[in-house]
């Protein structure tokens, strides 16, 4: 059977992720990507109004022209979490192919949503949900299977799919860490992984994120973070004034332990913005958490400036606003705050909470400088990099490496500076690039098999 890989987005930088394999006729798409810092360089686009060629010409969602010379049908869209640079251009993208998109619960809720909000195509997609663990046949063959395996990120409900053909297993890595204590859900099923490495033909292809393959031991679990958060905001447990954090919106488990220590230090939690309603609000539906009834979510502007007034009214001391805006998004939440155009006052000594890191790419860098710089103009002290990352260091991709002991490699996520500590980790490992370690680019195919 032949196996082929094509490389359609993500193989250049950080986002618009979507890789299709072709197994015989038989073709699976592992996400559908969006690359935000292309559009938040331009002033007040609204995307879901945009056409997809328009995107496409902007460098923001994936040029998907490529799949018109792969040979053979797609039979399921494969989103591996939630995370918008895997899901952001489905509602462009996914109405081309006649095909279910398939994810867990949570990613298809979010996927679901991301369609309701599109004004520019009608995207018809039936929508499955499976679980981690969990396996379906692809196509008519019989012959070619989709497993989701269960992976640790900084966003719940997150899978690594695998797609098992007469070859071998085609395992796409993107994105994970290696977490064996997370705050929601269960541990990365690394048993799993060694057992694909080792059953029948083996893993025939491994496609691997490299955002952290230059930073040296193991990336720490979550429950790290959460102890750093807890001994940060307890030490300031006595200020009488302003305490505000902000997380990704989408890591529901930093959200989890936000609202829980503030509740510990007396204060009553408030999300605030309307990504931070999404996912937070998604989630407790869905039953992944449990916030109590107390626990304000606003999402839109004339909401979110009446919970300011209020607790500008009842004491700042009270509340601890969870807000948007960590990555310095010019119309984000904390920014609006640093810029003085909410309700909410910072005074002298007020404290800011990053429960994030900058995601490192030059737009994001550059707004989140600017951020910082406003609020400490408003008399702000800032908290910085209360967090841990959702991707593998180094150790991390030693071990995948070792469980699954893959023909081929395909470095993924990353520039072409970012391939080289993984491609430098690889060849320590015995790969040859041009051999079986392949260094790609947006728009190829690569013939594993014939």
């Amino acid at each position: 059977m032949e196996v082929e890989i094509a490389t359609i987005g993500g193989y250049e930088e950080v986002g618009r992720q979507m890789t299709a394999v072709r197994a015989g006729d038989d073709v699976v798409v592992f996400d559908m990507g969006l690359n935000l810092s292309k559009v938040l360089i331009h002033d007040n686009v609204e995307t879901e109004r945009m056409h997809s060629l328009d995107l496409i010409d902007m460098g923001a969602i994936p040029d998907d022209r490529v799949m018109s010379d792969i040979e053979g049908d797609v039979q399921a869209i494969v989103p591996t979490h939630g995370h918008l640079d895997h899901i952001g251009a489905i509602s462009k993208l996914a109405h081309r192919y006649d095909a279910p998109i398939v994810a867990t619960p949570f990613t298809i809720e979010l996927v679901k949503q991301q369609i309701q909000s599109e004004e520019k195509f009608g995207v018809k997609n039936d929508l499955i949900k499976m679980d981690a663990g969990e396996t379906m046949s692809i196509g008519d063959s019989s012959n070619v299977d989709l497993e989701f395996v269960n992976v640790t990120h900084s966003i719940i409900d997150a899978i690594n799919p695998v797609v098992h053909t007469p070859e071998g297993a085609v395992v796409y890595g993107l994105d994970k860490r290696m977490d064996h204590t997370p705050v929601i859900g269960d541990p990365i099923d690394m048993e799993r992984f060694r057992e694909i490495g080792r059953e029948g033909e083996g893993v025939l292809c491994y496609i691997e994120d490299c955002t952290n393959a230059g930073k040296k031991g193991r990336t720490p679990s979550e429950s790290v973070a959460r102890r750093h958060l807890e001994d940060v905001m307890t030490s300031i447990e006595d200020y009488d004034g302003g305490i505000v954090a902000t997380t990704f919106s989408s890591h529901v488990a930093r959200v989890k332990s936000l609202v829980e220590f503030a509740r510990e230090i007396g204060r009553q939690p408030v999300l605030l913005g309307r990504s931070m309603e999404k996912y937070s609000g998604t989630a407790e539906r869905l039953g992944f958490v449990d916030f109590l009834d107390d626990v304000g979510m606003y999402g839109h502007r004339k909401s979110v400036d009446r919970t300011f007034k209020r607790i500008m009214n009842e004491g700042k001391e009270k509340y601890l606003p969870v807000v948007t805006g960590h990555q310095g998004e010019p119309r984000a939440m904390l920014t609006r705050m640093g810029r003085g155009e909410t309700p909410y006052e910072l005074d002298q000594g007020d404290k800011v909470l990053f429960s994030a890191r900058v995601i490192p790419e030059p737009t994001n860098e550059g707004q989140r400088y600017q951020s910082e710089q406003l609020l400490r103009m408003q008399g702000a002290r800032i908290y910085d990099d209360i967090h841990v990352s959702g991707h593998l260091n180094q150790e991390g991709h030693y071990a995948m490496l070792d469980a699954l002991q893959p023909q081929h490699v395909i470095p993924a996520h990353q520039d072409m500076k970012g391939f080289a500590p993984y491609v430098g980790l690889c060849k320590s490992e015995g790969y040859q690039l041009g051999r079986d370690l392949h260094v790609t680019s947006n728009g190829n195919t690569i013939q594993l098999t014939e």
